[in-house]
């Protein structure tokens, strides 16, 4: 007697899934974890990633600054004026000199006198009440200042000096004259003998 094994019949058996001709069958996709804060989402930008240590760009190193000169100092000479006299009219044309400086707005602090010879009036006098007295009008600085061209080492410098060359005695007017021009700060007017006045700056003025 043949024992025949039971067939299990096709409908038991489910349906048979057949891909459709021209289709393949779908590729099943792994389900997506969570997000770490480092991945973007789909459509937005994320934040950048820092490059590696390897293909980071290394600065070029700065070029010093160029070193400027430092400007000369240059101070710049002033400017020198002679009005012709003789030695008794020194005095008056720098008297003269002084009212146009006063006429054209200079200040009558701005303006120093030197004589080489014989003091100015107003000098003389107000000598008279002593030295401090005299030398206190010079440090206010607020008018005309006159003085003998012995004291100009002891005269602040003021932007116009006026000398009246009024004497030469022992070439007073050479050793002072360089010193009258140190002390001007714009302008140096010096009345007398141009030859004279020429010979003791070294100047064809």
């Amino acid at each position: 007697m043949i024992s025949e094994e039971p067939q299990i019949p096709e409908s038991a058996q489910g349906p048979r899934v057949t891909p459709a001709a021209g289709r393949t069958a779908p590729t099943l996709r792994p389900v997506p974890g969570p997000r770490s804060a480092a991945t973007p989402r789909p459509g937005r930008p994320g934040p950048a990633r820092p490059a590696p240590p390897a293909q980071r760009a290394h600065p070029a190193p700065a070029a010093p600054a160029p070193t400027r000169p430092k400007p000369a100092e240059n101070r710049s000479a002033p400017q020198i004026q002679v009005i012709p006299a003789s030695v008794a009219g020194a005095l008056d044309a720098a008297e003269e000199a002084v009212d146009l400086l006063l006429e054209s707005g200079r200040a009558p602090g701005d303006i120093l006198v030197l004589t080489t010879g014989e003091q100015h009036p107003w000098a003389a006098h107000e000598l008279s009440f002593g030295e401090a007295a005299y030398w206190s009008q010079h440090d206010a600085g607020d008018d005309v200042f006159f003085a003998d061209v012995s004291a100009a080492d002891r005269a602040a410098s003021r932007p116009v000096v006026v000398v009246a060359v009024n004497g030469d005695a022992g070439g007073t007017v050479a050793r002072t004259l360089p010193v009258a021009r140190d002390r001007a700060g714009a302008l140096l007017i010096v009345c007398g003998d141009p030859q004279t006045i020429n010979s003791a700056l070294g100047t064809g003025v």
